[in-house]
């Protein structure tokens, strides 16, 4: 899971990060409505996790702006507004859930699996295609009933091709979605050339067809028709 945090709080900003990171999932941080509207527009991220006070203006003007792009994303409005014309308003705007400030941790990353069990894998904790079983509450895949060793990235790999199946993803998309802003400063990319070799390695260990194509000059692609 890959997430975007726009909170202008430094001390709470860097506690939900290394909370998330150790959980095995991506946060990227905004300040500000303006670098998270560009953040948005240059990558994609599975929810936006949205302080209403900004220093720039109120982050419900962000969801709008989400949601006149058709923009597919979940967002997860996260304030000390706790009033209730201020969830109600947000939730009608399109936003997924609401938490209230102060909250624990814990609780923050449970309503983040909970959106991303909704919107990614509609409402369950396995995503299966075909002879692929993706078990996300323990990070398992099974493939002809047996389970493969993979690593995290491996597994983020697979379960991103698998939310974006017959779509053509670019080597910055997987690099950017599987380890975020750390990527900006290389030169290349072909670390995610090897990845995607160890993963088609171990399905097809396993059994498994091997759905992922090479499109040359553009990316992956995880193509549904293999045979």
């Amino acid at each position: 899971m890959k997430v975007l945090l726009v909170e202008d709080n430094p001390e709470l900003t860097e506690n939900i990060k290394n909370y998330l990171l150790n959980q095995g999932i991506v946060c990227e941080s905004a300040i500000n409505l303006f670098e998270a509207q560009d953040k948005i527009l240059c990558y994609n991220y599975d929810c936006v996790l949205l302080d209403l006070m900004l220093p720039d203006g109120n982050g419900l003007v962000l969801l709008q702006f989400i949601k006149s792009k058709k923009i597919d994303v979940s967002v997860l409005i996260i304030s000390a507004k706790g009033s209730l014309d201020d969830k109600l308003y947000g939730l009608d705007l399109g936003a997924d859930d609401y938490l209230s400030k102060p909250f624990h941790l814990a609780e923050l990353l449970a309503r983040l699996k909970a959106i991303y069990r909704r919107t990614k894998m509609k409402g369950f904790d396995e995503l299966t295609f075909n002879e692929i079983t993706v078990v996300n509450s323990c990070y398992q895949v099974v493939v002809q009933n047996q389970l493969l060793d993979l690593t995290k990235k491996e597994y983020d790999l697979l379960l991103f091709f698998l939310t974006n199946k017959d779509r053509v993803v670019g080597k910055n998309a997987i690099a950017h979605h599987l380890w975020g802003d750390y990527t900006d400063d290389l030169s290349n990319f072909d670390f995610v050339y090897q990845h995607v070799k160890n993963l088609r390695k171990k399905v097809s260990a396993a059994g498994g067809r091997d759905y992922i194509r090479t499109v040359y000059g553009l990316g992956y692609k995880f193509d549904t028709t293999a045979i």
